[in-house]
């Protein structure tokens, strides 16, 4: 995490609330529902209301990127300053909700998801995905059910600037190609929890070859993170009608159109042209079913 502000404090906190222990989970979560109540508590004040200890109240802070919990409020009361305290806890679906309201919701969640995504993705962390992409050999982009899609999306755009890319949704495919990775492979992995196996195996196996391995998940303490010699945070809140690898997804393809842009910049003539030459055989080939 880099250095969480009044400006990324949501997305710090969602994005490790599911490696958080039990404990510190309930005082993650006080801190998205009643944010003003924990600005406003001492960390005497807090315990009370969480039924946890002061030393457990610390350490969540610093698995926040916190120094202390003296730190953490004075974020939190910026956060509110800054007018952001209602985006903590922006209203959920609810069975009976109008189609009025499901577009506003929906519309506020996924706009939430890519201003917290955006406040993470630090232009560093991207440039050494984008220069290890720009020198890959081959690019395999891997990810399973909603995280497939965009894997599939990275993939396509990846071909069209002349990048060598495959995508796998399979995981007896994806073992098979990570056994044959080399040293000048890049894997790329998407997923929203870091923990699902039929992507966590393959990344590790391809590590093992040589292989830079790139995740794109919801939580930066995850077995797939562990793994990777890069991590994009992506964010997404999970409600009932949309889990989280669904809520994930607008930003996800955000972090993808980023390093999809990024390498197109970076490869600017050979990507150029690729980019001309298909779009020439995709309208060659449109041409001609329209006049047949």
């Amino acid at each position: 995490m880099n250095g969480p502000t009044a400006a990324n404090l949501v997305a710090s906190v969602r994005a490790v609330l599911p490696s958080l222990t039990l404990s510190a989970r309930s005082i993650a979560r006080l801190i998205l529902e009643d944010p003003a109540m924990v600005a406003r508590s001492t960390i005497t004040e807090l315990s009370a209301a969480s039924g946890t200890s002061q030393a457990t109240i610390v350490r969540t802070a610093r698995a926040l990127g916190f120094s202390g919990y003296s730190e953490l409020r004075l974020a939190l009361a910026a956060a509110s300053g800054r007018g952001e305290q209602d985006r903590l806890v922006p209203g959920d679906l609810a069975p009976d909700d109008p189609l009025a309201d499901v577009i506003a919701k929906v519309t506020r969640a996924e706009s939430d998801a890519l201003a917290d995504t955006a406040a993470q993705l630090a232009p560093e962390r991207l440039g050494a995905v984008v220069d290890a992409l720009t020198g890959a050999r081959r690019v395999s982009v891997l990810g399973v059910g909603a995280s497939g899609l965009v894997a599939a999306d990275m993939a396509q755009k990846l071909m069209r600037i002349g990048v060598f890319s495959h995508p796998f949704a399979e995981v007896h495919l994806a073992l098979t190609a990570a056994a044959l990775a080399e040293p000048r492979d890049v894997w790329v992995a998407v997923s929203c929890t870091g923990e699902t196996a039929d992507v966590v195996e393959p990344v590790r196996i391809a590590r093992e070859g040589g292989a830079t391995t790139v995740a794109i998940t919801n939580n930066p303490r995850s077995s797939l993170a562990d793994l990777s010699d890069h991590v994009l945070v992506s964010a997404g809140r999970e409600t009932a009608f949309r889990p989280g690898a669904l809520a994930s997804r607008i930003s996800q393809l955000l972090i993808v159109d980023c390093i999809f842009v990024g390498v197109a910049q970076r490869t600017f003539e050979v990507s150029d042209a690729a980019l001309r030459v298909t779009k020439g055989a995709l309208d060659r080939y449109g041409g001609r079913r329209i006049r047949s």
